[in-house]
């Protein structure tokens, strides 16, 4: 593949691409990268990625097995990012390199889907324990009514009763 190619592909990559060296210190960064971490490439160059992406004990592995390629999902909320990161090294140039997909879209979602499971069921909590509170209400009149209504045809039955003697 030619430079220029490979310089295109890199700037418009919609994913984070970092590169850092041996002492964990940024050595290439594209856009997404700068665009995820509101940041831009002459801020970040040269100082540790730790500073911005937080935790590097990924890459500190990478660097101690080599070539391996480690997954994970960090989630920044100082920048409201969800990102998937994949680490890998590139021995040839002894440096680690990182590719950053955004799940941010997803995560929010999930996480308005929680909140709305959570309205809604305690929505449903609180239209049940109206109901319940309305049926105790009703059982509570029906019950004093039919008592009403007991001691009123006892008293008609006893007065009955007592004329016929």
């Amino acid at each position: 593949m030619n430079t220029r190619l490979s310089d295109l592909l890199w700037e418009h990559d919609p994913n984070g691409l970092l590169v850092v060296n041996r002492r964990l210190e940024v050595h290439m960064v594209n856009q997404a990268f700068c665009r995820f971490f509101k940041t831009t490439r002459e801020e970040i160059l040269g100082r540790p990625a730790a500073e911005l992406i937080g935790d590097v004990s990924d890459f500190e592995q990478a660097f101690e097995v080599g070539g391996e390629i480690r997954r994970s999902e960090h989630t920044h909320r100082e920048f409201d990012l969800r990102l998937h990161r994949l680490v890998f090294t590139v021995p040839e140039e002894d440096k680690v390199a990182a590719i950053f997909v955004d799940l941010t879209r997803e995560w929010k979602q999930r996480r308005q889907l929680v909140e709305l499971r959570e309205k809604l069921a305690k929505d449903v909590r609180d239209v049940v324990d109206r109901q319940m509170s309305v049926a105790q209400e009703i059982a509570g009149l029906l019950g004093e009514a039919t008592a009403t209504t007991k001691v009123a045809l006892l008293r008609l039955l006893d007065s009955i009763e007592r004329e016929r003697e």
